[in-house]
């Protein structure tokens, strides 16, 4: 699969100068002065919210306009401080801070590109005096590993109830090492209305990414010490390294389009003041009746087309040993009504209640290309359930696992019921709470209960904020690992409920610009994917314990931020994790010329050694080492930077992984996959005020 850019890039380019156009000719510019007597808002002109889930309440975010390390975001390995990725901008990867993963999308190929598609938790909205386009470009210097980025996010009023929004995502590289190139391309569209009895908002997204797969480096020495490869001779090219697979590449696509309605009852609130000339009176809603509906849509190919590659890296074929070409599908629609007494409408309303009712349909269906020549024994014949444990028949295929019913799709309906509590206003105590419970279908039985509060004091000039948040679960597993059909993995599974309890507490004083965090987990039946890359469930327990500072000193214009982790898992061999991650940035930040604001500086990563999971291609799922296990970690990566900011551009210079070569040399974050080589790396932000 030929990947290329220039064509694609110069057809952004103009989608993004109309969306530049279309901001200055098509929505209004709003003045603070601007104000409607009858309207009752909740957040500011000039912010941003997310949404909850089902319900669409909103959850207060922020405009990306910060310096703070702008330039980190064009790392790969830095999306966590400890970040286990295949290497390639824009690949697979998986946070290996526990307590910071996000997993358990439905489509379970998502998890691994998580970071690059969009979500509906990442979903912003925008209340913006004056439209506002950011279009933001980096990129990599280097012919052969050629890595860029343009992203663009468009947002602005109509009046002062519309909000309109786009945004456009382009990451593309051609990976530093062989058979690593990778590109996606994302867009989405969003708007909102607030009016005094009706509210709406929604928002369609669209990706398609694509990463070739290399299966590795085939020795580590590669990296370690190739003067033992190469005859003395101490230095390769990354393109020259040979790897496991020459032509597989992954696809992934995927849509959602989600609205939320709502419509309050509530009364008239005389709010005119004495010195006013004009009655003012504002809309109180009391209840809200909430409608909201979301549908997805997905796809992954997954295309081998070299069939000598495969009989060395995979230990089973069932349906074809030329090519591989499986297809993978899954759709779900689901509808939500419900009912919410809102918060502060009177004094004595210190919190709000909601509760609503969630019916869900869905369907997976799997595709693999049979291999139509005649065989000599039936390809459907069982095996003893194992991958790759039967001899394969004349035409090279592996029998297939006992149990195997040629299902190839279901389609499932489930209910669910839920409820909320919260109190988002007030200056000493905040909390909300959640519980959703299944009652038909493979969510009979489901309980998903969370909650969080904080509290906030004066300690001298300050505000000390604690807080603490948990949750308990009691979910069926995913569908997909109970069933998965495709051409080098099969499976047929009847896994139980994962049971998982968790709880954390937060602590941060900002006189000493500290944040603690210190949480546990215990996990029944947890799904793992084992050393042959299939899903197992552990029976019993395994918990999890996180502690985590970070601590910002500063003095003058100089500073020194360090983010601490220790984490430990009871089974390693089901859930491996770092024990001790590091991030330090040591900085200059200081106004120069009364107008540029600068940030210069080196940081470094670091966690410790352990055995890692190891990536599969064909699932895209990470799996745990067999006996033949290494380790990974115990590296550090340096880069040195500088980001400035002028008016309303950003825009930084580094050089990443720095020390490459000189204390550095293991620099494997998953077992076979080396990080990127130093590489000088560049970016440019600018924030359009139409």
């Amino acid at each position: 699969m030929k990947l290329t850019y220039n064509s694609t890039l110069r057809a952004l380019a103009m989608l993004l100068i109309a969306l530049v156009s279309l901001g200055g000719a098509t929505v209004t510019a709003q003045r603070p002065d601007q104000t409607d007597k009858n309207e009752n808002k909740s957040y500011p002109p000039g912010s941003a919210w997310t949404l909850s889930w089902p319900l669409g309440n909103h959850i207060e975010s922020t405009i990306d306009t910060v310096l703070y390390n702008y330039q980190r975001q064009f790392i790969q390995v830095l999306n966590s401080d400890a970040f286990a990725t295949t290497g390639q901008f824009t690949g697979p990867g998986i946070n290996m801070i526990y307590f910071d993963r996000t997993y358990g999308q439905p489509f379970i190929f998502e998890d691994a590109l998580s970071y690059w598609i969009p979500t509906f938790a990442r979903q912003k909205f925008y209340n913006v005096y004056i439209p506002m386009t950011q279009l933001a470009y980096g990129w990599g210097v280097g012919t052969e590993s050629r890595t860029d980025h343009l992203n663009a996010v468009f947002a602005g009023n109509v009046n002062r109830k519309v909000g309109l929004g786009a945004w456009v995502d382009y990451p593309y590289t051609r990976g530093a090492y062989a058979q690593q190139a990778a590109k996606g391309l994302g867009f989405g569209f969003s708007g909102y209305y607030t009016g005094s009895r009706y509210e709406m908002q929604a928002f369609f997204n669209q990706y398609n990414h694509v990463n070739k797969e290399n299966g590795g480096i085939t020795d580590d020495l590669y990296i370690t010490d190739p003067a033992e490869l190469q005859g003395g001779v101490n230095s390769i090219e990354p393109k020259s390294i040979p790897v496991n697979l020459s032509d597989a590449h992954n696809r992934l696509t995927g849509s959602e389009f989600y609205m939320s309605h709502a419509y309050k009852i509530g009364f008239w609130r005389d709010d005119t003041q004495p010195e006013d000339t004009v009655e003012r009176k504002t809309y109180v809603p009391v209840t809200r009746f909430i409608y909201s509906f979301d549908w997805k849509n997905n796809r992954r190919l997954f295309i081998n087309q070299n069939a000598a590659d495969a009989r060395k890296f995979w230990n089973a074929t069932y349906f074809n040993p030329s090519e591989t070409r499986d297809n993978n599908r899954y759709w779900s629609v689901s509808n939500t009504v419900g009912v919410e007494l809102v918060e502060g409408f009177q004094k004595w309303a210190k919190f709000g209640l909601s509760a609503y009712a969630t019916y869900e349909i869905d369907r997976y269906s799997y595709d693999v290309n049979m291999y139509d020549a005649p065989s000599t024994e039936n390809p459907g014949e069982t095996g003893d359930g194992e991958t790759g444990d039967s001899e394969p028949d004349d035409n090279g295929l592996t029998p297939l696992p006992e149990g195997f019913d040629n299902e190839m799709s279901r389609t499932r309906s489930r209910v669910w019921i839920g409820g909320r509590l919260e109190k988002t206003k007030g200056a000493i105590l905040r909390y909300a709470a959640d519980a959703r419970f299944g009652i038909v279908g493979d969510a009979a039985g489901e309980i998903d209960v969370r909650g969080q509060i904080e509290t906030r004091f004066r300690l001298g000039k300050d505000t000390v904020r604690i807080g603490a948040e948990g949750f308990f679960k009691n979910l069926a597993p995913n569908y997909m690992l109970n069933r998965y059909v495709g051409n080098h993995f099969v499976w047929n599974n009847d896994f139980g409920k994962i049971r998982s309890f968790r709880a954390e507490g937060r602590l941060y004083i900002p006189w000493s610009r500290t944040q603690l965090r210190v949480g546990v987990e215990n996990t029944q039946n947890m799904i793992y994917f084992d050393s042959a890359s299939m899903p197992r469930q552990h029976g019993g327990n395994v918990q999890v314990f996180s502690a985590a500072i970070d601590q910002k000193l500063k003095f003058g214009i100089w500073n020194w931020d360090n983010s601490v982790t220790y984490q430990t898992s009871s089974d390693k061999s089901v859930l491996p994790l770092p024990a001790l991650s590091v991030y330090s940035n040591m900085y200059l930040y200081f106004k120069a010329f009364r107008a540029l604001t600068v940030q210069i500086g080196i940081d470094c990563n670091y966690y410790t050694k352990y055995k890692g999971p190891a990536y599969q291609p064909a699932t895209m799922t990470f799996h745990t080492q067999g006996a033949d296990a290494v380790d990974v970690g115990n590296f550090v990566m340096s880069d040195v930077y500088l980001t400035c900011k002028l008016y309303k551009v950003r825009f930084f210079l580094m050089c990443s992984h720095l020390n490459q070569g000189w204390f550095s040399k293991g620099y494997f974050s998953l077992p076979h996959y080396p990080i990127d080589p130093r590489q000088f790396r560049l970016g440019l932000s600018i924030d359009f005020t139409n």
